[in-house]
């Protein structure tokens, strides 16, 4: 990896990748190479299928970099929720329910937050995550974990759960709201 190539930024390298520049992706699996695998074998708990599974998120980048919009958010926030869609889909393609395929919420927050990963500021969003997780209602903790990190849908949840769909779907809005809401006062600079 040349020093020069490694200092770009992100939408940087993806510019480059666009037009076919194999050190950019280089220097993006160097990057995020192991928190993606991270990601994918934590949904999965299997070495073999989070390799597979990390070639193809890099094969995707590969193909369709500029399906990444920069204006949406971070290329590493869009990256790991690539890469957990893609583990979930595996596991459902393997027939497979085990415990390791339950991701909890927080988790994300020990992907991005392991310096051994990525030595950038921006991982420290994993840790504030965590943290604002834990002052949202448990019940609304526990509905955004089901869906966003083991998959389920909306009426899966109401029957594991045993509760109306009606009542999940609004844990589900109201656990999403006010984690929005911490988030920006939480990212609201200080003077």
């Amino acid at each position: 990896m040349s020093t020069r190539t490694s200092q770009l930024s992100d939408s940087e390298l993806i510019k480059r990748v666009i037009v076919g520049e194999q050190s950019a992706l280089i220097d993006l699996y160097t990057r995020y190479g192991k928190a993606v695998y991270s990601m994918a074998m934590t949904v999965l708990g299997q070495p073999h299928q989070a390799e597979e599974v990390t070639q193809d998120i890099f094969l995707k980048v590969w193909q369709r970099a500029e399906q990444w919009d920069e204006h949406k958010g971070q290329f590493v926030h869009w990256l790991l929720a690539v890469t957990r869609n893609a583990a979930i889909d595996r596991a459902r393609k393997e027939a497979r329910r085990s415990p390791k395929a339950q991701v909890p919420l927080d988790v994300i927050g020990d992907v991005l937050g392991r310096p051994s990963h990525v030595n950038d500021p921006n991982w420290e969003n994993g840790h504030l995550l965590r943290t604002l997780l834990e002052q949202i209602p448990e019940e609304q903790q526990l509905v955004l974990e089901l869906v966003y990190f083991q998959g389920l849908t909306h009426t899966e949840l109401a029957e594991h759960l045993k509760l109306p769909l009606g009542t999940v779907k609004t844990r589900v809005r109201l656990g999403m709201e006010k984690l929005r809401l911490l988030w920006h006062e939480a990212a609201k600079p200080t003077r």
